[in-house]
């Protein structure tokens, strides 16, 4: 991004993909004298930027290690895959760290992957790996997304296995959606668009017009992005089965129920209630 793109501008709010161009990024536009909030996805490695909003990831990683946890009756003996995010990635690490802190020493984890990119495809090929070297011995796996999830589901359904094991995701994607109403996919992590949007948008307005950012906003929270503690607002995720799917996900019309009951689904659809 060019200098002269902040031309003008009074605030920046960064939904950042890659954290070292997005490190680049914020710099240039602190340079210009322009406020910057990191959106979703932290920045590393600099100190311009001056709020962060998002959902608690480690939070995230933690309901996702508890939800599956609850789904396997908590058997110590459990065996499971984990299929963590990118590891150049700051969400998909702390995911990944608070994922270990409910799932160490209460299950066994027999093998864990970074999946490079986030990758489907990637987590697909990983899975295969891991049911090759476990003999489809696997009772549980952690997926970090929806994505990695669909991905492991693809390579236990190649794999024959029946029933498939309980399965975490994150993101409610709609295919996600439909795997829990089909019994394919055991959860995913809601994170509802709205108060995420709301809270960036109060908080550039302030910025914007030089006025005090409210204190109750971020409530004194604050992450650190190896720089500096930056304030920050973290909203609570939730964990979404086919018993709450109903309550969460239609009823906050992040998807319709016509969205997701086409022909194929509707079987499920009116066993679930909707």
């Amino acid at each position: 991004m060019k200098t002269k793109a902040f031309s003008g501008a009074s605030v920046l709010v960064l939904d950042a993909v890659d954290g070292a161009s997005a490190a680049v990024i914020a710099n240039k536009a602190e340079a210009q004298k322009v406020p910057v909030i990191a959106y979703d996805r932290l920045v590393p490695g600099t100190d311009a930027i001056d709020y962060y909003v998002s959902f608690d990831n480690e939070a995230v990683g933690r309901l996702q290690g508890e939800s599956l946890l609850k789904a396997l009756d908590n058997k110590p003996t459990a065996r499971v895959v984990m299929s963590n995010g990118a590891a150049t990635d700051n969400n998909g690490l702390t995911f990944k760290k608070g994922a270990h802190s409910a799932l160490d020493g209460k299950v066994q984890v027999v093998k864990e992957y970074d999946t490079p990119d986030w990758s489907p495809d990637k987590a697909q090929d990983q899975m295969t790996q891991a049911l090759t070297a476990l003999n489809n011995q696997v009772d549980g796996v952690y997926a970090a997304n929806d994505g990695t999830a669909g991905g492991a589901i693809a390579a236990m359904k190649a794999a024959g296995i029946k029933p498939l094991p309980p399965v975490t995701g994150q993101d409610a994607e709609l295919a996600a959606v439909q795997r829990i109403l089909l019994g394919e996919q055991y959860m995913t992590v809601y994170k509802a668009i709205k108060p995420q949007a709301e809270a960036a948008a109060v908080i550039a307005y302030h910025l914007a017009t030089g006025k005090p950012v409210p204190t109750d906003i971020t409530a004194g929270k604050t992450v650190n992005n190896g720089t500096k503690e930056v304030p920050s607002v973290l909203l609570v995720p939730l964990a979404v089965t086919k018993e709450n799917l109903k309550d969460t996900v239609v009823a906050d019309a992040f998807w319709t129920q016509e969205q997701i009951c086409t022909a194929r689904y509707a079987e499920a659809c009116k066993a679930a209630g909707l």
